[in-house]
């Protein structure tokens, strides 16, 4: 809560800006169209064609697309000359004869029909009086340039739906990068500050980011490294990736110029916030104590508050006032002594939140009333980021008075700072959390109804908003209480989505909207569009990675050189890519981020039913719906209290000891605990819906991702008996027969969104030729190989998993068309440059997952072991290199450990994914999913090698091969393990989750196969 409050406020005192004004004029930047795939229009003020100081030029830039698509231009100065420059044949472009365009609301407007490079070019024009407007980009963002046109010539944003294709594969702040790279650096600078302002604390980072890069190119008149290092740490600590933050200010610090009374002020600022994001309000009063060494003394902030600037302090003005225009008040510039005095303004708010963080209320009063005294002194407060700041303090204000009993006054602040970001943002993420926050606070104080209407807006706005999600989160538990009041289930379920998910959902996404139409021509285009985002996402973080060093190597400049270059080239293939995909109609369009609950019980079946888990903070809440009904429900247990309950469980199931797995006896009175914190609410509803249900599709949350809920006890038969054996000195406490185990008679899915599991159950089956593979029982190496400190010992590579279920596959699927790769065949090399994988629905591994670090100080890079290839082979095939795959399959089968776990963020960065990584999940599985594979089976500890219990296991997953569901054989073969003593502990049966639809066959096509 105090991060999405404080960061929002803290840099718009260190840059003035403001909202897009009316007339695109003397707009930066905006949006074309109001539906539809996003796209922006951001201003070009050094473009070659532009002749004249009153001629404009935008470059088009669209979500999902790496380099821009297009651009607009508005001509004043020989307007007709420089339009015939664009066509007239400059860079290879070939042209038609104008003709009429295809614009019914511009019908004076024309077209050429262009060829360049094997690229379809679109030129529109239009004249209308003395000004000359143009738009020119790829054919297949057609609908982009239409609309951009027309809103240049009316001047104004005109509302339409941009129809042009995307793959969902980015995010936004990939996007922001992409309209980044498209200013120069002051406007960059300010566009920065706009996404801080708006609460768009990712997209913020990208820009500074871009901008900590350009000015080690040495940009020109325009260095700032210590301000962009600073607000790029800033971004960080908002984005609680606390580490990366402190290196950041680390290096501002080092890049400071004592004598600049801005930054000095601006840095002191951030680090207390910092503080603050952290949770360690006296190290931000510390922060705020610091002397600071440049100061203003000498300066009369008397005549500065007038307007007044002296010689002194015009030497001191930014070194392009172009980023700082906008403002209203006295002067359309800041001067230096006025932003240091804001910067003291600023450090007075922050005290005061320091100090309402600690209790001291009366002292937090007095130093938010004298920061707003400070703050007035500038311009009389007649500047905009004054506004801003006036929001924090007035949130502050806000909890003080709530704290002291003082409703009215409390309501009345939040009320206040909300309007301001009305007035500002009327679209940004920091006017939806400020609603949440108010719509919270009228809650609290029992205004119900107000409180839902004010949160059915916030709901309706946050999934098209940047940064609102993970704001809204920590005010949004008030109103899933309300709901589950006043059993409003559809409301519910809309609030529920807009919560951050695992990024293996964003994954599932994307291949769902890759295989639209099937596995035809189109979709190759799509993946190669995806591959190349990848590829560009690294690329910019190596580029960022060597941009950072202190002292670069000789080779750097050489290898920078190279990285842009071919960063480059792939925006523009990608983009080009993306721009064929347009004559897809199924690309077209964008699938909403959320599902209605009629959407999702429209496409579950008789004896099916859904859980969806959600935890708020410390509170913890259920959806339990079927194809006819939906309840919702508070869960019987605390976040905190679930977690500890799944760590008892997992620690009697398996828990490493000197580096051995060892099992103990099962906690089953945890199991039964957590079961009736989950599922007792719908027991005691409705008694018989838990026994009607014959699949499950559970998503899980928070530390249910760790554990298979298939493993909870339904209800106490067999409990006692189990309990009395467990006690007697002869008894068997690993005996567990007779126990109403959850998984004994549903097979269950596990989901991590309801739109990713209704995606996959659409998704068409594969229509691969071969039907399975097995892969694993790697040799061991024959001779020592060179070890680094966090390379994985070689003893890792010496007890391979047996190859007896690989066999075991190959006999029951598919009758010849099945292969097994083992021993030295079974090579990361030879799987990386293996396109043939392409061929087979269904993919066996049967080897160790590493997925945790050889040390405690090594990065943890999740990947399964294989045998050694060539020199250049490390015997692992990595999350990066599972990702690179390219796989046609219905079902991946991971007989590994743990392979449910997550992914480091440093891992899924190095795979080319910018979202995502921290969850369970987000580690191998959402490896396979980018790879192609559209369910998987993977475990989530070490698979048993002894009492034959994974012989069991696959035999039966296999027998019935395309006759039954998947997860029905999984839990009709688990049950032929629950019912033997030996094998009736959960580690024996319970470790398979199949991430996916268990209700889909194994394959699709296997039935026929098997004929």
């Amino acid at each position: 809560m105090m991060r999405a409050m404080l960061a929002i406020a803290a840099l718009a005192a260190a840059v003035p800006v403001q909202a897009a004004p009316a007339s695109l004029k003397l707009a930066n930047s905006f949006r074309i169209g109001s539906g539809g795939v996003l796209c922006t229009a951001q201003n070009r003020v050094a473009d070659a064609a532009l002749a004249g100081m009153f001629d404009r030029g935008y470059q088009i830039v669209c979500r999902d697309a790496a380099a821009p698509v297009g651009k607009l231009f508005a001509f004043r100065t020989g307007g007709v000359d420089q339009l015939a420059k664009l066509t007239g044949g400059a860079d290879g472009l070939v042209c038609q004869a104008p003709a009429a365009g295809d614009i019914a609301e511009l019908p004076t407007a024309r077209l050429s029909r262009c060829q360049q490079g094997g690229l379809a070019i679109s030129v529109y024009t239009a004249v209308l009086g003395n000004t000359v407007y143009a738009a020119t980009g790829l054919t297949g963002y057609g609908s982009a340039l239409r609309l951009g046109l027309r809103s240049l010539v009316a001047d104004r944003v005109v509302t339409g739906d941009v129809e042009v294709a995307a793959t969902e594969a980015g995010d936004p702040a990939a996007f922001a990068r992409v309209q980044a790279g498209s200013l120069d650096p002051a406007q960059a600078l300010a566009e920065g500050y706009v996404r801080n302002n708006a609460g768009s604390f990712a997209e913020s980072s990208e820009f500074f980011d871009l901008l900590v890069e350009r000015n080690r190119l040495g940009s020109p008149g325009f260095n700032r490294s210590a301000e962009y290092l600073a607000n790029q740490a800033l971004q960080q600590s908002n984005l609680a990736a606390f580490a990366e933050a402190d290196a950041l200010f680390v290096r501002a610090a080092a890049a400071i110029d004592p004598a600049d009374i801005v930054v000095v002020r601006l840095y002191r600022n951030f680090r207390a916030m910092h503080a603050l994001n952290r949770g360690q309000p006296g190290a931000a009063l510390a922060e705020l104590d610091r002397v600071v060494t440049a100061d203003t003394s000498g300066l009369d902030l008397g005549r500065v508050a007038t307007g007044f600037i002296d010689v002194p302090l015009a030497q001191k003005l930014n070194a392009d006032d172009k980023a700082m225009r906008g403002l209203g008040g006295v002067d359309a510039r800041l001067g230096a002594a006025e932003r240091a005095a804001i910067l003291d303004g600023q450090a007075l708010y922050l005290k005061g939140a320091a100090l309402r963080v600690l209790g001291r209320d009366a002292e937090a009063r007095t130093a938010l009333s004298t920061a707003l005294g400070q703050l007035d002194s500038v311009r009389q407060g007649r500047v905009v980021s004054i506004g801003w700041l006036r929001a924090g303090i007035d949130t502050e204000r806000a909890a003080i008075e709530e704290r002291a009993g003082q409703a009215d006054a409390a309501r009345a602040s939040l009320q206040a700072a909300a309007e301001i970001f009305r007035l500002g943002y009327p679209d940004s993420a920091a006017y939806v959390v400020a609603r949440a926050r108010l719509a919270a606070l009228l809650a609290r104080q029992g205004r119900t109804d107000e409180a839902a209407g004010l949160y059915r807006g916030v709901i309706a706005a946050s999934p098209a908003t940047a940064g609102a999600g993970i704001g809204v989160r920590g005010f949004i538990g008030p109103y899933m209480q309300l709901l589950i009041d006043r059993g409003a289930a559809a409301d519910f379920f809309d609030a529920s989505q807009i919560l951050v998910r695992p990024g293996v959902a964003q994954t599932q996404a994307v291949l769902a909207r890759e295989l639209s139409g099937g596995s035809d021509a189109a979709a190759g285009l799509f993946r190669q569009s995806v591959t190349l985002s990848r590829d560009i996402v690294r690329a910019d973080a190596e580029i960022g990675r060597l941009t950072a060093k202190a002292r670069p190597d000789d080779g750097d400049a050489a290898v920078l050189a190279g990285l842009r270059a071919n960063r480059e080239t792939w925006g523009r293939d990608q983009t080009a890519l993306l721009a064929r995909l347009s004559d897809y109609p199924r690309y077209r369009s964008i699938s909403n981020a959320v599902v209605t609950l009629a959407d999702l019980q429209g496409k579950l079946r008789r004896g099916e039913a859904y859980y969806k888990l959600v935890m708020v903070g410390d509170a913890a809440y259920g959806l339990f719906a079927t194809a006819t009904d939906a309840r919702i429900f508070g869960v019987g247990a605390t976040t905190a209290q679930i977690g500890t309950m799944v760590s008892a469980l997992r620690d009697t199931i398996v828990t490493f000891e000197n580096g051995r797995a060892a099992t103990y006896p099962f906690d089953a009175m945890t199991a039964r605990k957590l079961y009736r914190a989950l599922f007792g609410a719908i027991d005691a509803a409705q008694p018989a819906a838990m026994a009607a249900v014959r699949h499950l599709i559970f998503e899980p949350d928070g530390a249910m991702l760790q554990l298979p809920v298939n493993l909870l006890i339904a209800s106490d038969a067999g409990l006692a008996a189990y309990e009395k054996r467990a006690d007697t000195a002869d008894g068997d406490a690993f005996d567990m027969t007779g126990i109403d185990w959850l998984g004994r008679s549903r097979s269950v899915s596990t989901a991590v969104s309801p739109r990713a599991f209704l995606q996959v159950r659409s998704i068409a089956p594969s229509t691969a030729r071969r039907s399975y593979l097995g892969l694993g029982a790697n040799a061991a190496p024959r001779a020592a190989r060179p070890r680094e400190r966090c390379d994985w010992p070689l003893a890792a590579w010496q007890n391979p998993v047996s190859a007896a279920e690989l066999q075991i596959g190959a006999a029951l699927v598919g009758k010849g068309t099945s292969q097994v790769l083992t021993g030295a065949d079974f090579t990361d090399t030879a799987l990386k440059g293996d396109a043939d994988l392409r061929d087979f629905r269904v993919i066996h591994f049967a080897t160790h997952g590493l997925v945790t670090a050889p040390r405690p100080e090594c990065p943890a890079q999740p990947a399964l072991l294989t045998s050694f290839g060539p020199a250049d082979s490390d015997g692992l095939l990595s999350f990066r290199e599972i990702f690179d795959l390219s796989l046609d399959a219905d079902t991946i089968i991971l007989s590994a450990c743990d392979t449910a776990g997550t992914a480091t963020l440093a891992a899924t960065r190095d795979a080319g994914i910018a979202t995502g990584g921290n969850f369970a999940l987000d580690g191998l599985v959402r490896a396979f999913v980018g790879a192609g594979a559209r369910a998987i089976i993977a475990s989530h500890w070490p698979v048993p090698d002894n009492y034959d219990a994974t012989k069991t296991l696959i035999t039966g997953l296999f027998s019935d091969t395309g006759r039954i569901s998947v997860g029905e054989a999984l839990r009709a073969s688990q049950v032929r393990l629950m019912d033997p003593a030996v094998t009736s502990h959960p580690y024996y049966w319970s470790g398979f989750a199949i991430v996916g639809d268990a209700a889909k066959p194994l394959s699709g096509t296997l039935a026929a196969a098997a004929e």
